[in-house]
């Protein structure tokens, strides 16, 4: 089987090679013989040590989805396929499936697929919901989904409950620990997923529900995305807000830009384009300037680049604490915001401020938010009420 798999691979490549070509279709070809192999050592080893396991490729086992190569999307006919498979063999031989990752079987082609970042988890989210299983257990290199990023703060700590409102906020702002796509079969099928730590397991990790008790929540985490560019843009022609939109926003879904933090009035728009919706193709300086030309054509565009949004995911009801919490270290640090965007999740607060200061802003945060007594301020006997 292995052998067979090593030669699949080696013509595949003399292919590309003679070719001098990589299209998206081979592109995924290319990237599946990972799991696939790995999957059948996994698979080899458990049996060998007597744990009983069976290799499945995702694509054979009812994985369906577009034919979108690189990024391609489940589609409903998976669920029940893979639930008859699973379920059917489990019935007549137990043994635990080892499934590859990622994977996916295009409904008009039949040719392999990969389903983006995240699709690891997007796979086992799916086979969750299709199996209708008590929880979903996803296992990373950390000790759940944290308060802030390690790298940028060493005192960020496991967030033990999230709601899947909040996991998608995070993810979406750019969280590493999970992806906003991979959680949406969990939150459909109303199925608990447990974040936990390879190299860690007795920390109890990061469980994710659709509800949890808020009641002694303030601020559950805060997510820098860095490397952002924001544009302003001023309406020159005495367009109503609609017309104006309208106008601004069918611009960028010519130039398939994706359009991340946004604040409106009703003849200017500030706005930040989402590196992440870019991941694939770079957004090169020759594209921003196209995207300025278009929009010249009815605006005064400002082009600001090296930004950064911090966002601050926390409780609904506490975000008027929040924001006055925010503020005064904002003003404490001397830092001025360019731009704020209270989202309509409203879990989201976000901030724009320069890449040179944004760093220093989540320390400052995680110490005001995450290390002195925030609820104190809240039901403190100058505080009048539970909501300032």
């Amino acid at each position: 089987h292995f052998a067979e798999h090593l030669f699949q691979l080696e013509q595949l490549l003399n292919g590309i090679a003679m070719m001098k070509e990589l299209t998206p279709r081979t592109k995924d070809y290319l990237a599946s013989f990972g799991e696939c192999m790995s999957t059948r050592i996994f698979a080899a080893y458990l049996n060998k040590i007597d744990v009983k396991a069976r290799q499945y490729d995702a694509f054979d086992i009812g994985f369906i989805t577009t034919d979108e190569f690189t990024n391609a999307e489940i589609l409903e006919a998976t669920y029940p396929a893979v639930a008859k498979r699973l379920h059917g063999d489990w019935i007549k031989d137990p043994a635990i499936p080892i499934v590859t990752g990622f994977l996916g079987k295009g409904w008009r082609t039949g040719a392999v697929t990969t389903l983006g970042r995240g699709g690891s988890d997007l796979t086992a989210t799916t086979i969750g919901k299709a199996l209708g299983l008590g929880e979903i257990q996803v296992w990373k290199d950390v000790d759940g989904v944290l308060t802030c990023d390690p790298n940028i703060y060493s005192r960020a700590e496991p967030v033990p409950y999230l709601t899947f409102d909040e996991a998608a906020e995070l993810a979406y702002f750019g969280a590493q620990v999970l992806h906003p796509q991979s959680m949406r079969p969990a939150r459909e099928g109303d199925i608990p997923v447990r974040v936990k730590n390879s190299y860690n397991p007795k920390a109890p990790g990061t469980l994710i529900t659709r509800a949890r008790d808020m009641s002694q929540a303030v601020l559950t985490s805060i997510v820098l995305k860095q490397n952002v560019t924001m544009l302003d843009i001023v309406s020159t022609r005495m367009l109503g807000q609609f017309g104006f939109l309208a106008k601004v926003f069918s611009i960028f879904e010519e130039l398939e830009i994706s359009v991340d933090v946004v604040a409106t009035s009703e003849v200017s728009v500030s706005l930040t384009l989402d590196p992440s919706k870019l991941w694939s193709r770079e957004l090169i300086q020759q594209e921003l300037d196209h995207v300025v030309e278009e929009l010249e054509k009815i605006a005064v565009v400002k082009l600001l680049q090296r930004r950064s949004i911090i966002s601050l995911i926390g409780n609904v009801q506490r975000s008027s604490l929040i924001l006055e919490k925010a503020f005064h270290v904002l003003r404490t640090n001397g830092v001025n915001v360019q731009m704020i965007s209270q989202g309509a999740s409203k879990v989201n607060i976000s901030l724009i401020v320069n890449d040179s200061e944004a760093e220093q802003c989540v320390r400052a945060f995680h110490s005001a938010f995450f290390e002195s007594d925030i609820l104190g301020l809240v039901s403190g006997p100058e505080s009048g009420n539970d909501s300032i």
